[in-house]
């Protein structure tokens, strides 16, 4: 796949072989999605209502979809890119192309994020996420998996030194991971701690500056 100079998801060749790319860049990505699904089994109601922020092309909605047709849930995936939407491919639910943060959400039961927030600008996030949990069902919760700011300092230069000694066990060629971390320059922003932290988030993965949290209500 040929990395865009500037980073963007509204592109057909970047949709296309997203599913590809992204096990690529991130070599965990199939685990966290599992450790999604295990989560989310313990939050999905009968009957219940279920997001997904930023689907893809259906990575989620697929990962949790029998335990949603068990449970007979509503479930309402979003995603802005058309070219993404195009090859969308979960068979459950509803897909709808808008950006998750001009969406009119409904009281809802589940909430999955993942890797999702890092790409919604910096000056949205704090009335997103409360607007997000306003619409919390009492005892739901929201999953959000996602890059987070270094600590800094050393242990910050040991964090993406073990995320880029990790990339480079599936990526031959070197300059694709240069590229790539070029290309999401103002792109891809981390987020903070502090932007969870009146949610009193429950940690449950991390990998160097990744991390998954558990915000219920």
């Amino acid at each position: 796949m040929k990395i865009p100079k500037n980073w963007t998801f509204e592109d057909k060749d970047v949709a296309k072989n997203f599913d590809s790319h992204v096990r690529e860049q991130l070599p965990w990505y199939d685990l966290a999605t599992q450790s999604i699904v295990h989560i989310s089994r313990h939050y999905i109601p009968y009957k219940g209502l279920v997001y997904d922020l930023g689907a893809s092309v259906g990575n989620i909605g697929n990962a949790i979809k029998d335990i949603l047709k068990e449970r007979n849930c509503e479930f309402i995936a979003i995603e802005k890119s058309k070219e993404m939407a195009e090859i969308y491919n979960c068979d459950y639910g509803e897909l709808v192309i808008q950006n998750i943060n001009n969406y009119n959400y409904k009281k809802f039961d589940v909430c999955i994020s993942f890797l999702t927030l890092m790409f919604l600008e910096p000056k949205f996030r704090v009335d997103f996420l409360d607007n997000l949990y306003s619409n919390l069902n009492e005892g739901g919760a929201i999953i959000i998996f996602d890059k987070i700011e270094s600590d800094g300092g050393y242990i910050g230069t040991i964090n993406l030194r073990l995320t880029l000694a990790e990339k480079i066990k599936k990526i031959e060629n070197y300059k694709e991971i240069i590229d790539k971390e070029l290309s999401l320059c103002g792109i891809q922003r981390p987020i903070k701690y502090k932007l969870l932290e009146k949610y009193s988030p429950s940690l449950f993965f991390r990998f160097a500056d990744f991390v998954g949290y558990i915000i219920e209500k």
